[in-house]
């Protein structure tokens, strides 16, 4: 029986794990991975203390600081169930099921797919949700990236120093991201910029090979090698079966990072705080950590 379980281990989960360590709270953190979202960034200028950090680099920073503690962590596993009864929580995952007086779920979000024909089929075979993790296997190709946001202009930027030649194709009527990031995407002339257009298809043979748009009420056909799909995220929240999320399936809390289920906690980018931003993530962790702290310290059990 834990005092703790955190779910996940992004920025909001590690920083939990952190803050709850350091109050000697018997804790468990279950993850898929290590780092979530962050780890997929490429350059970070925006978190305070570094003028410049890699995605990769923050990360195995936040992983060494909770690695400092002694937290049990299972990683590769999937909660599928989170469930109260008796004063008790039960973590039901893939692998096992474990039991907590309070939980922390920072979850994260997960890549939207793009939902158009051929985007199944050539997964993973020229089409991929990460320019960090796939964005040097196009080395002096043609790509085109799907979406116009932070995420978006980041993905671009990636390939502006790998690629020969990169697509911004924006369903909106201008590019959304940081004003800096703009800049840079739209000062590179190896990146055509193609806004209010809609990718419809993805074409190919073994591997893909091209992509069709529609803009203007026109069809055309680019001849790209790589497409790198980046039109928003989704909360990884479906475990949450009776906490209250909003219409987009963001876990709701309060200012103390409360659900409405007593000693169950959200924080990051699962819930339904309006910036989804690392140092964000971070700072909802540590509140929710303490909050958990204070729960347990107003319960018997």
């Amino acid at each position: 029986m834990y005092d703790l379980i955190i779910i996940g281990a992004g920025p909001a989960g590690i920083t939990a794990s952190v803050y709850a360590g350091r109050k000697k709270m018997q804790l468990l953190v279950i993850s898929r991975d290590i780092g979530g979202q962050a780890a997929w960034s490429s350059d970070i200028e925006n978190y305070t203390g570094y003028q410049f950090i890699t995605g990769t680099d923050l990360v195995a920073k936040f992983e060494e600081h909770m690695r400092k503690y002694d937290i049990a962590l299972k990683e590769n596993e999937t909660v599928t169930e989170v469930k109260k009864a008796n004063n008790i929580i039960s973590v039901k995952t893939d692998k096992g099921t474990y039991g907590a007086k309070s939980v922390i779920i920072a979850s994260g979000k997960r890549s939207k797919e793009l939902g158009v024909p051929g985007d199944k089929e050539f997964k993973n075979r020229g089409l991929t949700y990460c320019a960090t993790c796939d964005g040097p296997l196009f080395s002096d190709k043609a790509v085109a990236v799907i979406g116009g946001g932070n995420s978006a202009l980041d993905a671009a930027l990636q390939l502006i120093k790998i690629a020969k030649r990169v697509y911004v194709i924006n369903i909106t009527s201008a590019l959304s991201g940081d004003a800096v990031m703009r800049q840079k995407v739209e000062g590179s002339k190896i990146v055509t910029i193609l806004n209010n257009t809609g990718v419809t298809a993805i074409l190919g043979d073994k591997f893909l090979n091209g992509i069709k748009i529609k803009r203007e009420g026109k069809e055309e056909t680019f001849s790209v090698e790589g497409v790198f799909v980046e039109i928003g995220l989704i909360p990884n929240s479906e475990f949450t079966k009776d906490i209250e999320k909003n219409q987009i399936g963001e876990i709701k809390i309060n200012c103390r990072n409360e659900t409405n289920i007593p000693g169950i906690f959200a924080a990051g980018d699962v819930t339904d705080v309006p910036e989804k931003q690392i140092i964000i993530a971070a700072g909802e962790g540590s509140k929710a950590a303490l909050s958990a702290f204070r729960y347990l310290a107003q319960h018997k059990f």
